[in-house]
């Protein structure tokens, strides 16, 4: 049981890795700049990020089922 988490949690460390470069740069990523001071809205890469962990997790639960 220890040893699928582990593979499970290695593979997707691994395809967050692969993915990494992508978030802050997506299309729905917004910026603004009042006074002198940024402001960054990353709705672009929380929506990503939400999509990769559901089917991380939904994939992890699959395996690890008995």
């Amino acid at each position: 049981m220890v040893a699928r988490l582990l593979i499970v949690a290695g593979i997707a460390l691994a395809g967050l890795g692969l993915i990494w470069p992508l978030f802050g740069h997506m299309p729905g990523d917004f910026q603004f700049w009042r006074g002198g001071a940024p402001f960054f809205i990353p709705l672009g890469s929380c929506f990503l990020a939400s999509i990769y962990f559901t089917a991380a997790l939904i994939g992890g639960f699959w395996f690890l089922w008995p």
